[in-house]
Parts: structure tokens; C-alpha cells; sequence
């Protein structure tokens, strides 16, 4: 079996769980890649040589399984590099809230032995594919599981958002920004902004206004087949594009077009989980916290 172990070197405390992964699959004598900046950093903790992938280009197809350790952000980036390789990917939770890294961190190896006798289920989940009107290598195309946003550059002032649902017309959103949600983003950024919530198995996208100027102006729920058009009017002459973790910045004449991709997340759920159990866990639904 080759696994590969993807990690953010921000905390010491999620070293020591990677490092100790790392001696348990050791163990178990599977064959383990570790992303390259973590290399370095496990020299002190961990004596063997592992071979090393880069962060620069897609992980190869020849891999049993990914392993993130870190919070939702690490999940995201791990995300990032399987593209249409169909990978499954599992996240170990050393973060916060923990909605994509759904393993808590003192579960790590009851949840890996599961993963390794096949003890789990996998839940497919829509990728979100952006490009532009403009030719850059900038964004040819680039892909997000969680969500595509658009704001102000200069977060004082509001910005227009000429919105089209397949060529036609939808609404001109005057707002701070505008958030294109999957399922599985439902629960993140759009969430914040009372955007609704999604199971993961639902063919839709939300869109979600981000600070409205129209109170009116509600969430919007479409079928997930629907190809976006996103054009920006503002004062500035350029407008803040983000997909997931990344942030870049692009001309207001330029045109952001969003749909789904001809791939999904392969993500694995051990047999003990759910989508709606970790909603409830996460979002204390039934709990009185008064007391």
C-alpha cells in the first residue's frame, strides 16, 4: 500500500501527530510520500528517509490514499493537489472546527486502522472549476471544493456583480462580494453569511451575496450542472478573486466563469460517520449551552 501524508508546519503540536503517523504506517509496513516542506522539519523526530512530493504539480494517480493532518484550511490545500487523480483522501482534525478533517486527533489510529482494513465508505464531492476570459497563466483554470468568492479590493466600498446563470441574466448583486458554494462549502464561508446548507450528495451550487446593500436580496440555490458568468463593475480598477485558500487579484474588465468539474472528491468517511453527525457535533444542534 502507498499512502501519501500531507501536513502545515504551523504548530508543534501537529508535528508531533504527523511524526507519530509516520511511525505508526512505519509499523504497518506501508509505504509512505511525505510532502516536501515537512521533510526538513521531521529530521529531529523521525530517522527515516521518506521520498517526497511536491506541491507544484498534481499527485501522481498511483497512491492508495491521502492523508492530511492539520485543520479545514490543510484539508483544502491537500484537496488542491489530487485533482481528477481520484485519490481518497481523509483528514486527521489537529485544527478547530473540523467539517472537512472529520477524524479528532485523539482517534488518529482507530480511524487509520479502519482506513487500512477497508472499514469505511466514500462520499463524493463536487469540484468547482474557474477560468477567465482573459489569456494568463495566472488562471488558466484552477479548482476549489469548498467555494469561488469575488470582493472589493478595497473592502470600503462596494462593488457590482453582473451575475449570469447559462448566458441569461440573473440579478446585478451590489454587495461587498459574492460567494459560489458546493455542498461541501455550504457549511464554511457561505454559512457565515446565512447561506444555506447543503448535503453533500445534492447536485446544487448556493449563491450567496456577501453584506448586501438590498436586504432583499436572498441566498439562491440552482442545480449544479449551470454554468456562472460573473462580470465586476466598481471604482477600483481591480477586483479580489478567491478559490478556497488562494487569493489573486484580477482586472475589473476581466470575466470569471464558473462551473462544475468533470471530476469529484473521492473523500473517505469511516463506517461511524455521517455528513449530519458531524453537523450536529459541530454546530451543537440539540445542546443547551446555557448550562
Amino acid at each position: 500500500m502507498k499512502i501519501a501524508v500531507f501536513g502545515q508546519a504551523y504548530k508543534t503540536e501537529s508535528l508531533n501527530y504527523i511524526a507519530d503517523l509516520l511511525e505508526y504506517l512505519d509499523k504497518k509496513k506501508v509505504t509512505v510520500h511525505l510532502v516536501a516542506n515537512l521533510n526538513e522539519l521531521l529530521k529531529e523526530k523521525t530517522t527515516t528517509n521518506y521520498k517526497t512530493f511536491s506541491t507544484k504539480k498534481a499527485l501522481d494517480t498511483n497512491f492508495d490514499y491521502l492523508i492530511s493532518v492539520g485543520g479545514d484550511g490543510t484539508m483544502l490545500r491537500a484537496a488542491a493537489l489530487i485533482k481528477n487523480s481520484n485519490t481518497p483522501i481523509i483528514g486527521i482534525n489537529t485544527g478547530r472546527l473540523g467539517f472537512l478533517a472529520t477524524v479528532n486527533k485523539e482517534n488518529m489510529f482507530v480511524a487509520i486502522e479502519a482506513l487500512l482494513k477497508g472499514n469505511y465508505h466514500i462520499s463524493k464531492r463536487s469540484i468547482l472549476e474557474v477560468s477567465t476570459n482573459e489569456e494568463s497563466d495566472t488562471i488558466e483554470k484552477y479548482y476549489a471544493l469548498n467555494e469561488i468568492s469575488v470582493s472589493g479590493k478595497n473592502t470600503m466600498s462596494m462593488i457590482n456583480i453582473h451575475t449570469y446563470l447559462n448566458a441569461q441574466f440573473l440579478n446585478t448583486y451590489w454587495a461587498d462580494g459574492l460567494i459560489i458554494a458546493t455542498p461541501t462549502g455550504s457549511t464554511g464561508y457561505s454559512l457565515s453569511c446565512n447561506g444555506p446548507i447543503i448535503a453533500p450528495e445534492v447536485q446544487a451550487l448556493s449563491i450567496t451575496p456577501i453584506s448586501p446593500h438590498n436586504l432583499s436580496t436572498r441566498p439562491l440555490v440552482i442545480k449544479d450542472n449551470t454554468q456562472i458568468t460573473l462580470k465586476i463593475e466598481s471604482r477600483e480598477k481591480e477586483f479580489l478573486l478567491s478559490m478556497d485558500s488562494r487569493l489573486i487579484t484580477l482586472k475589473t474588465e476581466t470575466e470569471v466563469l464558473i462551473k462544475k468539474a468533470n471530476f469529484q472528491l473521492q473523500m473517505v468517511e469511516l463506517n461511524n460517520q455521517s455528513f449530519f453527525k458531524t453537523l450536529r457535533e459541530k454546530l451543537l444542534w440539540g445542546n443547551d449551552t446555557r448550562n
